[in-house]
């Protein structure tokens, strides 16, 4: 391992070198932690704002006068979609905070993306999942739930959804084809994938209200307790370094645990958050070609001079 680190250091010494010092900076930006830095966004459901905070954990306000915030959720682009359930609406906010009506006409709570680009919603009123094309148009995903809150996708793009009052995590494929993943959890309200493929799952009361757990199942159902003892845990989020941020609906509390459930306060004093969602981040691809774009430029200019 020492030997291939000397390596690379070697390589990008003498690429750095060749052109002037140029492609170092776009290795810089391809491998740098701080090049893709996510903020982390909270619903606050009393207050109808939704918070910012950069990953050092500096707060400010992104957007503020909803109507009891709850789900969020990122689409490629890079705009915040917001479950707003006093509203009967979902609203959309461009990455400058500007809002606009996507759907309207049910009670939303939990948000997710396909990889389609397809919004999929929870509706605790009538116990349906909506789907919404990236223009608006509305389709019946599934009914017949018991106060859906939570949805996830997999990787191999399943849907899974936290049943709040039956105590059950469904499994849904891209086809609508609905199983139990999961049973006998106790009020099960947000969930996450990590980069494992392991379902992550904040149970609300766990039994006693106010004295929740986060449980961990296995791709093939196997359940573990990664946390407990905490206030009424409700939404999940992971950042790209692989830790897990959960809402303590209860405290105003968010946590932060790495993948070793070494847990850690994040932010306090919030009121009632529900919904986390990080802001997605650059492709690798994406950071090439602009570091590739800066040396064109560079040695464009040079060569004019």
């Amino acid at each position: 391992m020492k030997h291939m680190k000397t390596k690379s250091k070697t390589t990008i010494r003498g690429t750095c070198r060749s052109f002037g010092g140029v492609v170092c900076v776009g290795a810089v930006l391809l491998i740098a932690p701080s090049a893709l830095a996510q903020n982390l966004f909270v619903a606050g459901r009393d207050s109808g704002t939704i918070y910012e905070f950069t990953p050092g954990g500096a707060q400010s306000t992104f957007a503020a006068g909803l109507n009891q915030a709850f789900g969020l959720a990122f689409n490629s682009a890079g705009d915040l979609f917001e479950a707003d359930w006093g509203s009967d609406s979902i609203y959309e906010f461009t990455p400058g905070g500007a809002r606009s009506t996507f759907a309207s006409g049910f009670a939303p709570y939990g948000l997710a993306f396909n990889s389609g680009g397809n919004l999929f919603v929870s509706d605790v009123n009538n116990g349906n999942i909506y789907e919404c094309t990236p223009g608006g148009v509305q389709s019946t995903f599934a009914s017949g739930l018991d106060f859906p809150i939570g949805l996830a996708f997999n990787s191999a793009g399943d849907l899974f959804e936290a049943d709040h009052l039956s105590g059950n995590i469904y499994e849904f494929t891209p086809g609508g084809v609905q199983s139990t993943f999961a049973s006998g959890l106790s009020s099960p309200v947000g969930l996450a994938f990590n980069n494992a493929g392991d379902l992550f799952v904040s149970d609300y009361g766990n039994g006693t209200e106010g004295s929740g757990a986060i449980y961990e199942f296995t791709p093939g159902g196997a359940k573990s307790t990664f946390a407990s003892g905490l206030s009424e845990p409700w939404g999940l989020a992971f950042n790209n370094a692989g830790d897990l941020f959960e809402a303590e609906f209860l405290s105003g509390t968010i946590y932060e645990f790495t993948s070793g459930g070494v847990q850690s306060t994040f932010a306090s004093g919030l009121d009632h958050p529900t919904g986390l969602a990080f802001q997605p981040v650059p492709e690798p691809s994406a950071l090439g070609l602009l570091a590739f774009g800066m040396l064109g430029l560079t040695l464009l200019r040079r060569h004019r001079g």
